[in-house]
C-alpha cells in the first residue's frame, strides 16, 4: 500500500491526488495539479503566501524531474498568523471538484500530504500542521483557538510538532464526556486549556531534512451512536487510532477537506521561530472509502 493512502485500494470509491506515482498505481484516483484552483483552496490568509517552488529534494510520491511543493516560510520571531511577525501559511482546501462534491455524502475519508522540514530545523516548543476538518456549513471553520460555541457543529484534526520534532494529533471534537475519555485513553495525551486535545504526543516524530508522509482517516459516527473513528498514519504506519467517538449529532456535519495550516505556536513569544526557517508540502491526496 502507498504511504499517502495506506489502505487497501479496493476500499477506495473515488478520490484525487497530486502524486504521479499514486495516480498510476490507483487508477480510480484523479491526478490534479498542485495548485489553488485544482485543490479548491479558499479562506487563504493574505498575509501568508504559499508559493509553489522546487523543494531541496524530490517528494517520494513524484517521479518526474520537475517536482514542486508548497513552501512555508517561518521568519525569525514568527508565531501564529495573527501575530506581529506572522509565519507559515493558513488556508482550507476541499480537493478536486468531484471529490469536494462527493464529500457531503461520504461516511469515511482519508486525506494526506508529504512534509519536509529543512535541514537543521529548530523545533522550539512546537507548531501546527495540516489536518482534516469538517462540520456544518460555515460553522465548520475556525474550529480551534479556544472556541467553545457550536462545538457540536465542527471538528478540526490538525497535527502538531513539539520539542525535538515529536508529533501529535491536535484534536478539536465535540465536547462530550465520552470523546474526552476516548482521546485521553491514548498514551501521552492531555486536554489543553484552549479546549483542544494533544493526542499521542511523542508516539511519532518528524525528522528534519527528510520527507514524512502524513495520512489521516476519519470515519463519521452514525447519528445517535458513539462509533466514529480517527486514525493517523506516518509513513504508512498507523500511529494513533481512536474509536468510539462522536463527530456529529445530526446528519448535516461532514468532512469538508483539510485545514491546511502551519505556524510556530502557541501565541506567546517563547514559541517563536529562532531563525528564518522553511518547510515544504506536496503529495496532497484524498479518498472516499466504500
Amino acid at each position: 500500500m502507498h504511504h499517502l493512502l495506506p489502505i487497501p485500494p479496493t476500499s477506495i470509491a473515488s478520490g484525487f491526488t497530486t502524486s504521479t506515482t499514486l495516480a498510476r498505481d490507483i487508477p480510480v484516483l484523479t491526478l490534479v495539479n498542485l495548485s489553488d484552483d485544482a485543490l479548491r483552496v479558499h479562506k487563504s490568509s493574505s498575509r501568508l503566501p504559499h508559493p509553489l517552488v522546487s523543494p531541496p529534494k524530490p517528494p517520494p510520491s513524484q517521479e518526474k524531474c520537475d517536482f514542486v511543493a508548497w513552501e512555508a516560510f517561518y521568519p525569525k520571531g514568527s508565531i501564529n498568523p495573527s501575530s506581529a511577525v506572522p509565519g507559515g501559511f493558513s488556508f482550507y482546501l476541499s480537493g478536486s471538484q468531484s471529490f469536494s462534491n462527493a464529500l457531503g455524502e461520504a461516511k469515511e475519508v482519508v486525506m494526506s500530504y508529504e512534509v519536509l522540514f529543512a535541514e537543521g530545523f529548530e523545533w522550539v516548543k512546537g507548531g501546527k500542521l495540516p489536518g482534516i476538518f469538517g462540520g456544518t456549513g460555515d460553522l465548520a471553520y475556525k474550529c480551534s483557538g479556544g472556541r467553545k460555541d457550536d462545538r457540536c457543529k465542527c471538528f478540526d484534526l490538525r497535527l502538531m510538532w513539539r520539542q525535538s520534532g515529536q508529533g501529535e494529533l491536535y484534536a478539536y471534537l465535540p465536547l462530550t464526556p465520552n470523546n474526552t475519555s476516548r482521546l485521553l485513553a491514548v498514551p501521552s495525551s492531555k486536554q489543553n486549556p484552549d479546549y483542544g486535545f494533544s493526542v499521542g504526543r511523542g508516539l511519532f516524530s518528524f525528522p528534519a531534512g527528510q520527507w514524512t508522509t502524513v495520512a489521516e482517516r476519519v470515519r463519521l459516527n452514525d447519528v445517535g451512536q458513539e462509533n466514529g473513528e480517527v486514525e493517523v498514519y506516518i509513513d504508512g504506519v498507523s500511529m494513533i487510532r481512536v474509536h468510539g467517538l462522536t463527530l456529529r449529532d445530526e446528519t448535516a456535519p461532514h468532512v469538508k477537506g483539510m485545514h491546511f495550516q502551519t505556524f510556530f505556536g502557541g501565541s506567546s513569544p517563547e514559541w517563536a521561530s529562532t531563525k528564518d526557517q522553511r518547510a515544504w508540502f506536496a503529495g496532497i491526496s484524498g479518498a472516499i472509502l466504500t
